[in-house]
Formats: structure tokens, C-alpha cells, sequence
């Protein structure tokens, strides 16, 4: 597999390791019905101020392997963002960059190597926190699409490429002074196994346009192909079927064989006639539709064919055309025609993603910008916002009703703001976790929360669009069926706004649109949160603990380094060394803070319940090692034991 090389790659791709490991320090709590409280809220969903890299490091005790969907919008590197590289990296080329901004293309020849060092240690730990039905979309442009796939690559392996989505993201003709006017954005999509699939979206009344019900049957059902592939691999399906409209066979289309096996193929076309199996020596016939000679094709392989005279299957088949329902597998053209086969409505699916998604589908630049503007009073607080709607779509096809949702270069809280609006629509309890390294992330990150869970001033008007029927060459016989759905739309909807255009023509489809004033607050969508800032690192300068982080930070971060599981147990009075029992494994840590612990067989008895095998984490250990090998006991040294990650 080709590789990507770069200065700084042989130090980068281990750093994610060497990241001191610091606790989050809660700040406050923020709930919609009780916006002034100072108490944790309860809610699951957090906001998290400071440097990614190190926060993610902080999220693994808790999250790691439970995240369903990540998206992050890092920056493009485009020269125009004033980024800095800030890692302290332990290289001296790298360490040359530190708090250095980074320039456009031309004026600083490090700009790529930079954004590829910034990237790929917190691509490693994205990876680390995604659970094994997990997704990340990760928003970028044709700067750096080239390079950011080739790391993707190799952190998440190629087998785990899902798609380069195309977002289009303007609505509007560009009239750049120079070269191609981009009005696109990638959105790359890699999973943590390659058996990942997009969920799928609701169906629309569009896609069950060409869904008909001529025959009676019990449900609606469009025309498919009858045939397979794979004629050569499948010869057994490889054979003639007599219409009994013309006597003509029918054999299925070059390199192709019938879809189901000739048994239950049998059994359908039975319902036009009586048919029987008969050899008819046409294997010159389908040694050409296998494209194999003739000498080789399958023998044996019999004809349906008619069991009754031509006039008479003739008679029974025209009854079942005329009165219905006809078989799955029917003949085209009144009879006359080959073989189709039913696909019923009810079996089919929602709408599988493409790689091309519309703004207006998932929205533009320009309405992120007036979304935003919306929310804080009639200004724009963040430069390059993404429209929530284009997160929500994420939300929908990556997430289960009940998912954890991650972005860790969070800027205006969109994502935050998507999983709130998806929550709403399906009764969701998706919990979103937002991470912000700018100052901004109390003043704009958090308030955009704050106001969309609690609701927002708001006065002027708020459109929806009611309904919209796209204009092509199949659909344009039903302009006027289009227009009397827009008029009943209309009027249905009469009360809910303050004015209803007439249907308009609109990016080539007939569209509906309400407005509404509002004069006074727009609706929150409830919810809360929870603020906090980096804090201490646990372990200090001198490798010792870091006993100012309290005694339950330290708990969680043991417990994980032995177990890479979140600590759930919460400490008992009674056993308060206790940390919790997994496979068979009970876990203990003898901690007192400011006073030396030691293992002895006196105080064994911090074991409360019995287990196949014992860690128990102590300043000092007095049993003698055959004796803990005899009692199932590993015994570890605080803090030279603890392992760092």
C-alpha cells in the first residue's frame, strides 16, 4: 500500500502515547428547565474546553469503544485560518513549529507536514474511542483531501473506506477572478469495521412514484429484472420457459440466469398455467447464454414448459391477465413480451446515501451563516459554521436512537445542535460530547447550546418548506396533479403560519413555503449539558500521582489501564478499595491519600467476595511472592505499577 511520508512522521505516529493524561474538571452544569443551576446536569451531554488531543486522552477511560458516530471539521489548511501547531512533540524539527502560525502555500514550505503531525495522533485516538458499529465523517477540501486520505488509510485501514461524500455546499454561481469556482466540499467516511453500512433514510412519496398496482395484488410493486448474473457459475438456472401467450421460449439474456432457483420458479409460473419439466435438447442454447462450450455446459437441465396445448394455456393464462392478481414472474406486453418479476413495496427499503449530497438536502453555507445569525441576534459570531441540517444527516444514517455522538474540533456547536434536532424529530436520547481547544468555546460553543436547548430571542420571520415535487422529463405530464397536492398543502396548513406562498418554481421542482412571525422566542428543544476545562495531569513531573485530582479520578483512570472498561461501580463504604470484578478478575486499590498502605495478610480482608483471581494495587506488599502466587494474587506497586497510555 503506498505510504505518505513527511517531516516529523517517525515521532507523530506514537505521540498519541506520550500525551500526559489529564482529568476534566467539571465546571458547571446547564439545564434547559433549570438554566441557572451550578450542579452536574445529569444529561450524558458534555462541552469540553481545551486541546483535543489532550481531552481525547482524557475521554478514553469513559468512552473508549462507545462511540457510534464522529464528526470532525478540522482546519483545511488553506492558509487563510491562522492556525497554530502547539504539540510538544520531543523532535527537534517539530519542536520548531511550536505556537507557530501556520501560512499560506508559497510563504511556509512545513504548512502540510504541520496540519499532518496536528492530525494524525488525534485520528488514532478518534479511532480508539469508536465502538465496533462506529463511523467518522471528517469534513475537509481539495487542499488536503489527497493527504488526509493516505492517513486514513493507514490508521484505519483501507478495507475501512466507506466514501468521499461530494457536499454541495453553495447555491448560488461563483464568479471567482481565477481558475475553477469550487463549490464543493469532501466529507470523508471511514468506519472501525469494514462491515459498516449507512443506515437509511426515510423514503420519500418521489421514490414510490413508479410503484403501480394494475393486477389487484396486495400491495403496490414496480417491474424488475427477472435475471441473475453469473450464468456460467449457475447453469442449473439456466433453461427455457414457454409463454403461453405465443408458445415462444424464453431464455434468460446473455451471461445471465433466472433469480431464484427452478423449483420455486416452477411454483409461480404454475399460477398461469399447468407447466411441466420436459428436456427439449437445447444445450447448444445454453452453453451460449453460459459462455462455455457446448460440450461442457450442465447436462439435464430441463425446460418449464406448457403441460397443455398451446390454445388452451392460452385460455387459462388470459384469465389470470384479465381478472388477476398475475404470479411474481409475469409476461410483459399483455402476454406477448418476456418475463419481468414483481419487487412489492413493502419489501423494499428507505433510501441508501450517495456520495453526492445536494444543498437542498442537507443545506448550504449560507443558510449555516443565517442559522447562526438567527441564534444570536442578528449576528454571525463564527466565521465558517456548517448548516446543522448537514450534521443531521450525518446523525441519521450513523447513529441509533440511543448513540453517542463526537466532534472534536467543535467551533460553533452545530453537531451539538443536530443531535438535539434529531432527538426531537425521532424521540431520540443521543448524547453528544463537543470538544473546543478557542476561548470561544463558553462564548460561542456553549451559548449555541445554551440558547437551542432553552430557546432565543427572536423576532422576524422563519420559513419551512411544506412541500416540494422535483420537475423532470418523467414527472412533467403531473404538473398539474403537483399543483392541486401544493393547493391542499396550503390550506392545511393554513393556521400553522402567517402567510403560505403559492406554489413556486424552485431549483427545478414546484415548492410550498410557509413563513412565520415571530415576535418573541423561538421554541428550545430541551436538553442540558455539562462545561469542563482540562485539568491536572494525573501523574506528575517526578512519575507520582498527582493526589490533587481526587481519589475517583485516579480510581477511573486504574481501573481503565487494566481493563480498557469504563468504571461504572460506584465505591462502597463498606469495601471502599474495592474497584470492581470483570472475567473473573476482582480489581482492588489500597489507597489512602497522604498515608502508606501496605498488603499484608492482615488486611486481606478489603477482598470482599471471591474471585478466580485478584489485582490489588498497594505502597507495599509484605506476603511473599509464592504466597500470592498460591492465593491467585497479583500484587502492584503504587505508583510504579500503573500503567500509562
Amino acid at each position: 500500500m503506498p505510504s505518505l511520508n513527511w517531516i516529523g512522521k517517525e515521532k507523530i505516529t506514537t505521540h498519541h502515547a506520550e500525551v500526559p493524561f489529564r482529568v476534566l474538571e467539571h465546571r458547571y452544569g446547564f439545564n434547559s428547565k433549570c438554566p441557572d443551576s451550578t450542579e452536574a446536569s445529569g444529561t450524558g451531554n458534555k462541552i469540553i474546553h481545551g486541546d483535543n488531543l489532550a481531552a481525547l486522552k482524557s475521554l478514553l477511560p469513559e468512552y473508549e469503544g462507545r462511540i457510534d458516530c464522529i464528526y470532525i471539521d478540522p482546519p483545511y489548511n488553506t492558509g487563510n485560518e491562522k492556525w497554530r501547531y502547539n504539540d510538544n512533540v520531543n523532535d527537534p524539527h517539530i519542536l520548531r513549529w511550536l505556537g507557530e502560525v501556520v501560512g499560506a502555500e508559497g510563504e511556509d514550505f512545513t504548512r502540510h507536514d504541520k496540519w499532518l503531525c496536528m492530525m494524525y495522533p488525534r485520528l488514532v485516538l478518534l479511532r480508539q474511542l469508536l465502538s465496533d458499529k462506529g463511523a467518522i465523517f471528517i469534513s475537509i477540501d481539495d487542499n488536503e483531501v489527497s493527504r488526509l486520505r493516505t492517513i486514513c488509510d493507514d490508521i484505519f485501514g483501507t478495507n475501512c473506506f466507506k466514501g468521499d461524500v461530494i457536499w454541495h455546499k453553495t447555491y448560488s454561481p461563483r464568479n471567482d477572478s481565477k481558475g475553477i469556482p469550487t463549490e464543493t466540499d469532501h466529507i470523508l467516511v471511514y468506519s472501525k469495521s469494514k462491515d459498516w453500512l449507512p443506515k437509511r433514510l426515510e423514503r420519500d412519496e418521489n421514490m414510490d412514484e413508479s410503484y403501480r398496482n394494475p393486477d389487484n395484488d396486495f400491495a403496490l410493486w414496480t417491474s424488475s429484472d427477472a435475471f441473475a448474473p453469473s450464468a456460467s457459475s449457475h447453469q442449473g438456472m439456466v433453461y427455457a420457459i414457454q409463454n403461453p401467450f405465443t408458445g415462444k421460449l424464453i431464455y434468460p439474456t446473455t451471461g445471465r440466469c433466472w433469480a431464484i432457483g427452478q423449483s420455486d420458479l416452477f411454483e409461480i409460473m404454475s399460477g398461469w398455467c399447468e407447466y411441466e419439466l420436459r428436456e427439449i435438447d437445447d444445450a447448444e442454447k445454453r452453453a451460449e447464454i453460459c459462455g462455455v462450450p457446448v460440450e461442457t455446459v450442465r447436462p439435464g437441465v430441463k425446460a418449464i414448459m406448457l403441460k397443455n396445448s398451446l390454445d388452451e394455456s392460452r385460455e387459462k393464462a388470459q384469465k389470470v391477465l384479465e381478472t388477476g392478481p398475475w404470479p411474481r414472474f409475469y409476461f410483459t406486453k399483455n402476454g406477448q413480451g418476456g418475463i419481468r418479476r414483481k419487487t412489492y413495496l413493502t419489501a423494499v427499503e428507505g433510501k441508501l446515501i450517495t456520495t453526492f449530497w445536494d444543498y437542498t438536502e442537507v443545506g448550504h453555507t449560507d443558510a449555516a451563516t443565517k442559522e447562526l445569525k438567527a441564534i444570536f441576534g442578528g449576528r454571525s459570531p463564527f466565521e465558517t459554521p456548517k448548516p446543522s441540517s448537514l450534521i443531521e444527516r450525518i446523525v441519521q444514517v450513523a447513529t441509533d436512537e440511543d448513540s453517542i455522538v463526537l466532534d472534536a474540533f467543535a467551533g460553533s456547536g452545530s453537531t451539538a445542535h443536530a443531535v438535539l434536532s434529531q432527538n426531537r424529530k425521532d424521540k431520540g436520547n443521543r448524547k453528544f460530547v463537543l470538544v473546543e481547544l478557542m476561548d470561544y468555546a463558553e462564548d460561542i460553543t456553549a451559548e449555541r447550546v445554551r440558547r437551542v436547548m432553552a430557546g432565543y430571542p427572536y423576532k422576524g420571520k422563519v420559513k419551512e418548506e411544506l412541500y416540494r415535487k422535483p420537475l423532470t422529463a418523467a414527472t412533467l405530464a403531473k404538473v398539474p396533479q403537483f399543483l392541486a397536492e401544493a393547493k391542499t398543502i396550503r390550506e392545511a396548513n393554513a393556521d400553522r403560519f402567517s402567510k403560505i406562498a403559492k406554489p413556486t418554481v424552485k431549483d427545478n421542482a414546484i415548492v410550498v413555503i410557509g413563513e412565520l412571525d415571530v415576535d418573541g422566542t423561538m421554541p428550545g428543544l430541551g436538553g442540558g449539558f455539562d462545561f469542563y476545562e482540562l485539568g491536572e495531569k494525573l501523574f506528575t513531573d517526578e512519575d507520582t500521582l498527582n493526589e490533587n485530582v481526587g481519589e475517583a479520578k485516579i480510581r477511573e483512570y486504574i481501573y481503565y489501564s487494566e481493563t480498557h472498561q469504563h468504571l461504572s461501580r460506584p465505591q462502597s463504604p463498606d469495601y471502599p478499595y474495592l474497584l470492581d470484578y470483570k472475567d473473573g478478575t476482582g480489581y482492588f486499590f489500597y489507597y489512602k491519600p497522604k498515608e502508606l498502605t501496605t498488603l499484608s495478610p492482615d488486611t486481606l480482608n478489603i477482598v470482599p467476595v471471591k474471585a478466580d483471581h485478584y489485582v490489588i494495587y498497594a505502597d507495599i506488599c509484605t506476603i511473599s511472592p509464592e504466597q500470592l502466587a498460591k492465593m491467585n494474587i497479583t500484587f502492584k506497586m503504587i505508583p510504579r505499577d500503573i500503567n500509562r497510555f
